[in-house]
């Protein structure tokens, strides 16, 4: 290598192979970021795949490739190419032939212009008379064998990629045999039967017609119905009148023998086996060039490649995965770095798993429990991140034992105290009495100090969301999973004695999973039917008898609907007496419950205004009118205020 220069630059085909992998906690970030400001999570998450992740090619870029390919396709040329370059190949061998005979002057001469005179203009009939027809010149006679001979050349090799020597050598008893022995097997495979013994039997004996080398029968099936789907494609792009001439041409090159029948059933054998092929598709194709049958298919059968690529990548149908992109494809149309592209969202996707961020189930990838407490400690953070650790519901109820919460300081240990020992400050104590220097250090009774622990007051907490069509249409969405995702992790880290019900309230109400309130989609559904959430908070409160009631109601319109004793809803707006006086009717309810019903009333409807003031005076509740973007501070600040409320009047009873 000595005297060599080399020269590098920046790499240019594709993402940097020794960049370092995917930071999957960047992409769940990134995913939190967007469903916060409510978008669907099942959006965000095929979003991710397919635009890839921050600064990388997803699945899109992909596919738009594959569109632009597919359209340079069909601008490759004209399909009737096959029947074009027959008849130019035609009208020259009848110049020629007529040019012998005219320097002849016998009858036969004349006999055999006449029947020149007499063919039909159709060139594939043409053809078919002429088979028997003696021709005077030699050169005429290898014009009209090579219309033959070329066309049944690409019929053949079309089908079959290592056709060329053994046509060239002439051997057309081999390529029959060869494809009688393959519908053989092939019928057999149909049948159920094992075939791996005759499928090795069979690359054996015409291994060498197949240099892609399949490894098994399904391989050789998908490679060979490929092939005659594009075929049978090339038929149904074309006139009727074309498909005619095509087709005897065809007959005409393949002659008598058995060959014709053979491949005829080999393309029957090959539909039933692949019947989700675009068989039957056909193409208009403009180009300049005139394309010969094989030129013509291996056009249509790589449009109809990429057109199954297009497909894999669009990852539509339901349940659709990474897994179903054949990569192999994919490099074949697009080159290597797509390929790597796909391989590199495979593994995020993955790691994704792996990692336990998402998981999978019948309608795609969801968030896990893991990631869903992310996004909640995010969303927490962002609404409320300016209040101190001590204003997150402490409470000054000492004397909890063990099973408190530790509240920084320590006291002297008494008899028939349960708190942890404050190992720390009790050796202190006992160094201190010692004096320093004194080994071994020995624990008197007085030298213990136990860890002061407070007692938090339990509640059971019902958040009412409004899952209205206006929520989403005036971007209240966002604030509303972000307000319950916070509150949702609140209450799980910093009150874990907490119950916390999330019920989500439309034209019907429903309970509702952190994960379901990500995952939930906004729909045009009419109707804002609080009467059914009040219920549903009702028996989420009595299941929590001995804890304190607290109901939060976010919305963002007067109630329109409400269950007739059939359980069915009825909508009507502006609202019924029906609808107020039922909605009335479960705030009594709660009300003798002992619950306060707390309005986080977002908009200025005045229909709405003058319903929470008439419950809040009725209940004895608040009601608080935040802008949208300062939703949750208002909701996780008076829940906390209101539990720290609770908890020290507990202990002063």
């Amino acid at each position: 290598m000595a005297g060599s220069r080399f020269r590098y630059g920046a790499w240019r085909d594709g993402p940097d192979p020794l960049a370092p992998p995917y930071d999957v906690r960047a992409a769940v970030d990134e995913v939190g970021e967007r469903v916060l400001a409510g978008d669907s999570l099942r959006d965000v998450l095929r979003d991710l795949i397919r635009r890839g992740p921050r600064d990388g090619r997803g699945l899109d870029a992909l596919r738009e490739r594959a569109r632009r390919m597919r359209k340079e396709a069909l601008r490759r040329g004209n399909l009737d190419g096959a029947v074009t370059r027959a008849q130019q190949m035609l009208d020259q061998a009848l110049s020629t032939e007529r040019e012998e005979l005219a320097r002849r002057d016998d009858d036969a001469s004349r006999f055999n212009e006449a029947v020149l005179d007499s063919l039909p203009n159709s060139t594939s009939r043409a053809v078919e008379e002429l088979s028997s027809y003696e021709w005077a010149s030699d050169e005429a006679r290898q014009m009209y064998q090579q219309i033959l001979d070329g066309l049944r050349r690409e019929v053949v090799e079309q089908r079959f990629a290592g056709m060329k020597q053994a046509l060239e050598n002439g051997d057309m008893q081999g390529v029959s045999d060869m494809v009688s022995d393959l519908n053989d097997l092939l019928a057999k495979h149909a049948r159920g039967e094992d075939t791996s013994d005759a499928f090795a039997q069979f690359m054996d004996k015409h291994g060498q017609f197949f240099p892609d080398n399949p490894a098994n029968v399904e391989e050789l099936i998908d490679s060979l119905a490929r092939r005659a789907a594009a075929a049978e494609r090339l038929m149904r792009s074309l006139s009727p009148q074309q498909q005619e001439e095509l087709s005897r041409l065809m007959d005409s090159a393949l002659g008598d023998g058995p060959l014709r029948g053979q491949l005829a059933e080999l393309t029957d054998n090959l539909r039933a086996l692949r019947p989700q092929l675009n068989w039957g598709r056909g193409e208009r194709m403009r180009g300049p060039n005139d394309l010969g049958y094989g030129d013509a298919t291996a056009a249509l059968g790589e449009i109809s490649e990429l057109d199954e690529l297009l497909d894999q990548l669009g990852q539509q149908h339901p349940g659709a995965t990474l897994d179903d992109v054949d990569v192999e494809m994919v490099e074949r149309q697009l080159g290597r770095s797509a390929g790597d592209d796909v391989r590199r969202l495979r593994d995020l996707e993955r790691e994704l798993r792996r990692q336990g961020w998402v998981t999978r189930d019948a309608e795609g990838l969801t968030l896990s429990p893991k990631a869903l407490r992310r996004l909640g400690r995010t969303a927490l953070a962002k609404v409320f991140d300016d209040l101190s650790a001590k204003r997150q519901g402490q409470h000054d109820l000492r004397d909890a034992g063990a099973a408190g919460d530790l509240i920084g300081s320590s006291r002297r240990w008494e008899f028939g105290d349960e708190q942890p020992l404050d190992v720390v400050r009790t050796i202190g104590n006992a160094v201190r009495r010692s004096g320093p220097g004194t080994v071994p250090v020995r624990l008197l009774p007085e030298d213990f100090e136990v860890a002061e622990t407070e007692r938090r007051a339990s509640s059971a907490v019902a958040l009412l969301v409004d899952l209205s069509y206006s929520m989403w249409l005036d971007d209240r969405w966002g604030p509303m999973k972000q307000t319950a995702l916070a509150l949702s992790h609140l209450v799980a880290t910093q009150f874990p004695q907490d119950s916390l019900q999330i019920i989500g309230f439309g034209l019907y109400a429903q309970t509702m999973s952190e994960a379901e309130l990500a995952a939930f989609d906004p729909n045009a559904e009419k109707g804002t039917n609080l009467q059914h959430a009040l219920q549903l908070a009702g028996r989420h409160l009595r299941r929590h008898p001995g804890s304190e009631p607290v109901v939060l109601v976010v919305t963002d319109g007067e109630p329109t609907s409400h269950l007739e004793p059939d359980g069915e809803a009825m909508f009507w707006w502006p609202p019924l007496p029906e609808t107020i006086r039922a909605t009335v009717h479960e705030v009594d309810h709660l009300t003798r419950f002992g619950a306060t019903l707390n309005f986080f009333m977002l908009g200025e409807d005045p229909g709405l205004q003058r319903f929470v003031g008439a419950v809040a005076e009725r209940n004895g509740g608040r009601v608080f009118s935040p802008d949208a973007a300062e939703l949750g501070r208002y909701v996780v600040d008076d829940y906390v205020r209101a539990r720290r409320g609770r908890g020290r009047g507990r202990s002063a009873a």
